[in-house]
């Protein structure tokens, strides 16, 4: 839809040291209650935006790191219009509001393999859709409306709404089926509708759903790609709709760094003592956002940025307790690959264990190994940003 504005211990042993992380704060949640507020995340590599365009009911959201939650959200459009909002992340530029890094504007018959990951949670409430919202347009750098064409994939949604025009067929993409509508109000609009919802697409590709609308004769080749959004349309509600995780990557892998939060602990990923080296611990310590407990996707690895080094399961290793630690990375090696599953796990296939804390330890220090996977224990289960 039209976008009418910018929118285990504490201390550890080792080498015969101690060494302790420093503590730091917890990120602390932005709320956003104006109409076009926005906020600079992750290091200026994505905007959230408010982005309430169609309704003058009340919205608010509350952004932590690349995430977001609607907080609040009074609306009651009718659901034969337009919706009253799209409350959104984003890489590239939207009115003029651009982040840092995403490699966009990219002509089309440039791609490489941008790919995006878009992990959401939604209420059993209110009528809305969960999509993302791919623009493009004829020039570079629209100072406004893009108007070549919208691509929206709606992953889920609930309730009446109905995408813009008709529909024109169903496709197979990316593991899904799509049924796909088009229509045009100023801009070509392209919609795929999962017919299986969905809240979790994971290092999916822009390219595929470009190519089948280029196919359609709805996108030109010559056009850009300029945003990528992640999102939410309500018409009537909308509260409690939440992007838990967003990357997007101008030729897959990517850039983008976000930290690895435990769901039992609200924990992260940290290298210990602010170690770089090869065999430093990965422990769980309060949340900060600096660049011990930063972690890039790269395929299915996890790199650290600083570092430039893996999450690693040391020495290969496949028994219970296997410990966990940072290595220099290793083209696909199998000690440092991590399948990020729909139930949050991050399972390692060489070893079929799990991410692990150990002993179900929450604290500051606890111990990251492989273990067998449980059934949704919380010391196992891993939210990426």
């Amino acid at each position: 839809m039209p976008k009418l504005r910018p929118m285990l211990l504490a201390i550890l042993l080792a080498s015969g040291g101690l060494l302790a992380s420093p503590p730091g704060a917890a990120l602390a949640a932005t709320e956003i209650c104006d109409q076009f507020g926005s906020l600079r995340v992750d290091g200026d590599r994505y905007i959230v935006q408010n982005n309430r365009w169609g309704a003058s009911t009340t919205q608010c959201i509350s952004v932590e790191g690349a995430s977001f939650r609607v907080t609040r959200a009074d609306h009651n459009n009718s659901t034969s219009g337009p919706p009253a909002a799209y409350p959104s992340i984003y890489a590239g530029c939207h009115y003029g509001n651009c982040s840092s890094g995403s490699g966009l504007p990219l002509r089309v018959n440039q791609f490489g393999d941008p790919r995006a990951t878009y992990h959401i949670s939604t209420p059993n409430a209110g009528e809305w859709n969960a999509s993302l919202d791919l623009w493009y347009d004829a020039n570079p750098f629209p100072a406004g409306q893009n108007f070549g064409a919208e691509v929206m994939i709606w992953a889920s949604h609930r309730g009446r709404p109905q995408p813009i025009g008709t529909r024109v067929g169903t496709v197979n993409l990316e593991g899904g089926s799509w049924d796909v509508w088009f229509g045009n109000i100023g801009w070509n609009v392209i919609s795929y509708v999962r017919t299986t919802p969905s809240n979790t697409m994971t290092n999916f590709s822009v390219k595929a759903f470009t190519n089948d609308a280029v196919a359609r004769g709805k996108i030109d080749t010559n056009w850009y790609l300029t945003s990528v959004q992640a999102g939410f349309e309500p018409w009537i509600g909308g509260a409690g709709l939440a992007v838990n995780q967003f990357a997007f990557t101008v030729n897959g892998g990517g850039t983008g760094s976000t930290p690895i939060r435990g769901q039992g602990s609200n924990r992260c990923l940290d290298l210990a003592g602010w170690g770089s080296g090869d065999g430093t611990n990965i422990i769980l310590w309060d949340c900060h956002g600096r660049w011990n407990q930063q972690w890039r996707r790269d395929g299915n690895a996890f790199v650290n940025p600083q570092s430039g080094k893996c999450l690693d399961v040391r020495g290969a290793g496949t028994a219970d307790g296997s410990e966990v630690w940072l290595w220099s990375c290793i083209p696909g090696g199998i000690a440092q690959q991590w399948l990020h599953r729909a139930d949050g796990t991050l399972f390692n296939p060489h070893s079929g264990k799990c991410l692990d804390a150990a002993g179900w330890g929450t604290g500051n220090g606890t111990e990251l190994i492989i273990w067998t996977c449980g059934n949704g224990q919380s010391n196992q289960i891993w939210r990426l940003g």
